[in-house]
């Protein structure tokens, strides 16, 4: 499915949306049967075995490319049109979905840096057309340990982390924002996208399939969080990230062939260390 880039910014107190009688409903069925303590901790214990297992699966097939990211984050054509001198670092990069649209844009670096926590992922992206070992370094990382990024070995300008935390359990969020913080160069900034509290995916879920607040398990043994802007903003400035902008972003999935036309709920920000 791919998502339709006209709709504009929807920023509306802290939430984008106001439930409806129906989706209140909705989500109050989804408290009557949680997913067991038991199973929580098999997920968060099996969590690279899921995603590695998603890519087995999918192969390159699963996402699309991500041809939007230059016109929602302008930096991104600011820095690098012809910028030999920023180095750029993908957090979560999955098959390249995001890096090699760059590439086919005209985008150069001085060195792309990119990991993944499958190693099924890192296969796949390494086997792209586009991929070059003289400026590219792809490796697999669990972003939320210590040290993750010990093969990035200069100082990064640019990092993106754009459907990727909400994939990760609440408790590593501080964790994974820290190592971001610390890998960036003064004046570097975080580019951030993800789903967006009450997003018409996070109001689908059955019973049985919500792990805590906000986060849920998907049939496949992966997970996803919906975010708040407000929450996405403290969780940065927390670390000392000062927040450039965090806004909730509306846009609508459309997949004509199956006739879905359904609206969507992100949360978009930039932050920057000074």
């Amino acid at each position: 499915m791919a998502e339709s880039m006209g709709s504009s910014e929807c920023n509306i107190g802290h939430v984008a949306k106001q439930l409806t009688q129906e989706e209140i409903e909705k989500m109050q069925a989804q408290n009557s049967r949680l997913v067991s303590e038991f199973q929580a901790n098999e997920l968060e214990k099996n969590t690279k075995k899921h995603w590695d297992l998603f890519y087995k699966r999918n192969d390159t097939r699963f996402f699309k490319d991500r041809h939007w990211t230059t016109r929602e984050f302008h930096e991104l054509l600011g820095l690098g049109a012809g910028n030999d001198r920023v180095v750029l670092l993908e957090v979560g990069c999955g098959v390249g979905n995001f890096l090699f649209p760059l590439i086919e844009d005209g985008l150069k670096f001085k060195i792309i840096f990119a990991c993944d926590l499958s190693p099924k992922a890192v296969e796949l992206t390494k086997k792209h057309l586009l991929y070059d070992p003289e400026n590219m370094k792809i490796f697999q990382t669990d972003i939320t340990t210590e040290n993750c990024f010990h093969q990035v070995d200069c100082p990064v300008n640019i990092t993106t982390l754009i459907f990727v935390l909400s994939a990760i359990h609440p408790k590593n969020f501080r964790k994974v924002v820290e190592n971001l913080y610390n890998i960036l160069d003064i004046g570097g900034i975080v580019l951030f996208r993800d789903y967006g509290l009450y997003d018409m995916a996070q109001l689908r879920f059955k019973p049985g399939h919500k792990i805590s607040e906000n986060l849920y398990m998907r049939q496949d043994g992966t997970r996803a969080y919906y975010f708040s802007e407000e929450e996405v903003s403290n969780l940065f400035e927390s670390v000392g990230f000062k927040t450039l902008t965090c806004n909730y972003v509306q846009r609508r999935t459309i997949n004509l062939k199956e006739k879905i036309d359904v609206p969507r709920i992100f949360v978009q920000g930039k932050f920057g260390k000074f």
